[in-house]
């Protein structure tokens, strides 16, 4: 079950559960649109995967399996992994 972590791991926007601007790569990094495209060029700077739009959890199933609260952030900021 995917984890919906709350924020975009480069710029630190919320990304809740029903937000439509979330993309992930295979193993959940997350990052809102706007990074995953301009900054990060559709290519994930910790596994060098692609991203795809993270799907929203129906409510029901969400008050079951809550969504992370776990905020994850890049210390080091985001860098392409074409430019590192």
């Amino acid at each position: 079950m995917l984890e919906l972590r709350p924020n975009c791991e480069c710029c630190d926007k919320d990304l809740p559960p029903e937000s439509r601007e979330a993309m992930i790569c295979t193993f959940e990094c997350t990052f809102c649109a706007d990074c995953a495209s301009d900054v990060l060029q559709g290519e994930c700077p910790n596994c060098g995967g692609e991203f795809t739009c993270r799907p929203v959890r129906p409510a029901a199933m969400l008050a079951k399996y809550p969504a992370s609260t776990k905020r994850i952030l890049k210390a080091e900021g985001c860098v392409p992994v074409k430019a590192a």
